[in-house]
């Protein structure tokens, strides 16, 4: 073997041993289950997982099934993607706090409503789900998916343009 190869073979063994060290250590294979305790893997989402538990949909729904799509393939992507921006975010240590659902992932869970409650709400939807404000079923029904309190205390009134500003800054870190 040539001293080039040599190289790439213990680049290679190198990355890969830390791969498998790392998928290992961060219990990799619980993330391709449905059981939610997956989800306190990592310690942040602790007070999630536990108000989750006391909330009403404790016995007819898990996080997946709230947030991630229901059909296969974008079910898969949506965790590698969401599993990525965590895995990062958790390892830098730069993610906001409290921590709060992202745009594209409200929108994933009001699509997961919508799909769940369906016969419920199918009247109220022409037109009320389209427009940038469009009516959101958390606005409302905020508590159902994890209880009165989540994190530090009691849900407030999400002001959006907060929201954003505080990404934004956050951001020019």
């Amino acid at each position: 073997m040539t001293a080039g190869g040599l190289l790439v073979a213990i680049a290679f063994g190198t990355l890969l041993g830390l791969g498998g060290f790392t998928f290992h250590y961060g219990e990799g294979l619980s993330y391709f289950s449905r059981d939610p305790a997956a989800c306190v893997n990592c310690h942040i989402m602790q007070p999630q997982y536990d108000s989750w538990q006391k909330a009403s949909h404790h016995g007819v729904a898990t996080c997946v099934d709230c947030h991630l799509p229901h059909d296969f393939v974008s079910k898969w992507i949506a965790k590698g993607e969401n599993g990525f921006w965590h895995s990062k975010g958790f390892t830098f240590q730069d993610f906001h706090e409290p921590i709060f659902i992202g745009e594209r992932n409200a929108r994933l869970l009001q699509d997961n409503c919508l799909h769940c409650h369906f016969d419920l709400v199918h009247e109220l939807l022409p037109g009320s789900t389209t427009d940038a404000n469009a009516v959101s079923c958390v606005h409302c029904h905020r508590s159902v998916g994890h209880g009165e309190t989540v994190g530090l205390g009691k849900f407030e009134a999400v002001d959006q343009d907060k929201i954003t500003q505080a990404i934004k800054n956050h951001d020019a870190q």
